[in-house]
């Protein structure tokens, strides 16, 4: 757990770490987030995890809380005081603190901003992928934005707690013509029998994944066959090799999916390469 939180200008300690009850993003949800892998106490991606965010506070039209370079200070320096190596950080701005309202507050409202950052094992993550995660698949319930990483996450937390229930790690969600969308915390791969790469293409129906976007110039340089499209149920189910990919899971290689095996029912060899070269790839900061 984060030991020290970053909240509104101020370095405190957890207990001490509180926003107010009036904040936007608890009364409506309405604010962004941003988690950003750290790996040997760097930032990695962190360039693009920023381009991201302004583009989620123009679609929502909360105004930038500071410069990019004052909230990269921000971000590192609570790294550094929860002494994490491996792990993430994670940032949220919220439209600001007014008066409960459905309409936009004042203008001069600054929004509110909260960051911390936990450590994680890397031993367990590579244990986890080296036996490769199950997946169920749900309907797609969301609001029509979800290109936008908005907090309001409700949808994929029911979507990743019925997963749990039934013994899986992740949910793909399903729209309404049989299609995959994305996962509840990432973005939903396959590998067909004849070796190609597929993933949904980017829309308003799923996130603009940084650790996707990274894996395509991966894909690129390997010369893989790839391609843009959405994928079924079905196709998944016929799958050679499937997987999903997220800051916190990079390459994460998905063995079953709704309790069917895929391919072998073992972590197909383009996962695991495209895991084992991620980090060549991705910018480190």
């Amino acid at each position: 757990m984060s030991r020290i939180a970053y909240v509104n200008g101020q370095y405190l300690p957890r207990e001490h770490a509180m926003v107010s009850v009036e904040d936007r993003g608890y009364q409506f949800a309405d604010g962004v987030y941003e988690v950003c892998e750290v790996r040997g106490g760097k930032l990695i991606d962190e360039r693009r995890h920023m381009a991201r965010l302004d583009r989620s506070l123009k679609e929502l039209r909360i105004a930038r809380p500071m410069s990019a370079k004052a909230l990269s200070v921000i971000l590192h320096e609570t790294v550094r005081r929860n002494r994490v190596r491996d792990g993430v950080v994670y940032l949220q701005v919220t439209r600001g603190v007014a008066r409960r309202d459905f309409l936009f507050p004042a203008a001069d409202t600054p929004p509110a901003v909260v960051v911390t950052a936990r450590s994680a094992d890397p031993v367990k993550l590579e244990a986890t992928a080296a036996e490769g995660i199950g997946v169920i698949t749900v309907p797609d319930i969301r609001w029509q934005r979800v290109d936008i990483k908005s907090v309001a996450l409700l949808p994929n937390v029911l979507a990743k707690q019925a997963a749990r229930d039934k013994g899986a790690r992740e949910a793909w969600m399903v729209d309404a013509k049989g299609r995959v969308t994305e996962g509840g915390s990432s973005n939903a791969w396959i590998v067909t029998r004849d070796g190609k790469l597929i993933t949904r293409p980017l829309g308003q129906d799923i996130l603009p994944g940084i650790t996707r976007s990274v894996v395509m110039d991966l894909i690129k340089d390997q010369g893989l066959a790839f391609e843009e499209r959405a994928f079924t149920v079905e196709e998944a189910y016929a799958a050679r090799e499937a997987f999903v990919t997220s800051a916190s899971q990079i390459v994460q290689p998905v063995v079953s999916i709704d309790g069917r095996p895929v391919g072998n029912g073992a972590p197909g060899l383009i996962a695991s390469a495209l895991r084992r070269d991620y980090h060549r790839h991705a910018e480190v900061s």
